[in-house]
């Protein structure tokens, strides 16, 4: 066992190949405005594998390690940034959970702990999200931009894909994954050649900024291979096999408590990750979920227009009740918190739905499940339709994208009964990929 002086992705990587398994302890330590909680370290095996674990006891003072998940750097999908962030929302959601093992006076050391952390942090929170990433357009908009010809182009794809997704985000909080969505949104509106071309000028602006700067801090968001663009771009969608493993897999995934809801929730009304995650209770209307203009994902010309999605028997199963210590009449309906924040950890469940799939697989002799993505549901989803003879216009509605020729402006319940059989027919493809009938009838004798 050693202890760790700095966590980052150098020292991660630096970390030797041991003859056998080794941990590294990196608690109380900081990384961009984020500190890992007490037990925080990262386990290195004799192969070279390295994945982030979370040691702490429970009321009779055993020891527990959880694995956090394997970083990125050895093929897992956990960056450093990302496996602190999971670790305190694991932390935190035993500190605040009334049936959590710890015991009273462990969980009031640790919200006595994380509270004086949170005050000692403020200014430097503060100082991190001073800057933004549409700071930093900014400046590469006006200190390089006005030396290309195509200076205006860009700026209208910052405008349009990458100021609205992204651009509040904090310039030393933007995370792989932030870019990763706004790289699927943007091949889901506007195409797979656009999503490429998004990608490039940012990877211009974000690698500017790094050398001309000065800035030791900031780390571009970006990696090889990230998105291919062109004819190879992103075009994954779950095959029937694939369909049946994931469902499997969600009925045997407990934590957290709404993930395989969640995850249902995607594929049967091919909606995107963050809308269905912000999902409240105010949205439904009878068996119909209208998603506010104001968090629905359009091009510019249609923005703020309400999504209408006709719940189907399935998806409306899904919803559930009030959750277990919820005190008021609105909620989320799917959040790790009593409702009262949508569900935000996709990195650690994700990790861990992925296991589940595998060990599945692997009980079957397959080989594990090619790497996807949750937005490749919503393009499972569209493909279901077609094979469920829906009409295309009607499909495309089902997303959300404007069909060339409708009014810009409309009334959120036109076509619903066309897109209720839609969603009604998606969930019959659905349970019959599921729960695949014998092809077969016995025939029975006569008396």
């Amino acid at each position: 066992m050693a202890k760790m002086t700095e966590i980052n992705e150098r020292a991660v990587k630096q970390l030797p190949v041991p003859k056998a398994a080794e941990f590294h302890w990196c608690g109380g330590l900081e990384l961009r405005g984020q500190t890992s909680p007490d037990g925080f370290g990262v386990r290195v095996m004799p192969s070279g594998k390295k994945s982030f674990i979370w040691r702490h006891r429970d009321n009779d003072g055993k020891q527990h390690i959880e694995v956090i998940g394997m970083w990125e750097g050895c093929g897992g999908p956990l960056s450093v940034l990302q496996a602190i962030e999971a670790a305190n929302e694991r932390r935190d959601s035993i500190v605040h959970d009334k049936a959590s093992p710890l015991p009273k006076r462990v969980r009031a050391a640790e919200e006595a702990k994380a509270k004086a952390e949170a005050e000692v942090s403020q200014p430097a929170a503060a100082k991190a999200k001073g800057k933004t990433i549409a700071d930093l357009l900014d400046l590469y908009e006006t200190k390089e931009l006005g030396k290309l010809r195509t200076s205006e182009a860009i700026k209208g794809v910052f405008a349009r894909h990458v100021r609205p997704a992204i651009g509040d985000k904090g310039l030393y909080e933007i995370r792989r994954s932030d870019v990763v969505t706004m790289l699927d949104e943007v091949e889901d509106e506007a195409g797979e050649t656009m999503a490429a071309r998004t990608l490039a000028y940012f990877r211009r602006a974000c690698n500017w900024y790094a050398a001309t700067r000065g800035d030791d801090e900031f780390m571009s968001p970006i990696v090889k291979g990230m998105f291919q663009g062109g004819n190879q771009a992103r075009n994954r969608i779950l095959d029937d096999q694939e369909i049946r493993d994931l469902w499997s897999a969600l009925g045997k995934v407990t934590e957290p408590a709404c993930y395989a809801r969640y995850i249902r929730m995607l594929l049967l009304t091919a909606t995107r990750r963050s809308e269905a995650a912000g999902m409240h209770i105010s949205e439904l209307q009878g068996d119909a979920w209208i998603i506010p203009g104001k968090r629905y994902k359009r091009l510019p010309k249609h923005a703020g227009l309400d999504h209408l999605v006709p719940l189907s028997a399935k998806a409306k199963e899904l919803i559930g009740t009030k959750p277990d210590g919820c005190t008021k009449n609105n909620w989320f309906v799917f959040s790790t918190t009593n409702g009262d924040v949508p569900f935000s950890g996709f990195s650690k469940a994700k990790a861990l739905l992925d296991a589940e799939i595998n060990r599945i697989r692997k009980g079957r002799g397959d080989d594990p499940m090619p790497e996807w993505r949750l937005h490749d549901l919503r393009r499972t989803a569209r493909t279901l339709m077609s094979r469920a003879k829906v009409d295309a216009d009607t499909a495309e509605r089902c997303l959300g994208h404007i069909i060339g020729g409708v009014r810009g402006v409309y009334d959120r319940h036109e076509y619903e009964d066309e897109k209720r059989h839609a969603f009604e027919a998606l969930a019959t493809m659905i349970d019959r990929i599921v729960n695949p009938q014998p092809n077969v009838v016995p025939l029975h004798k006569n008396a």
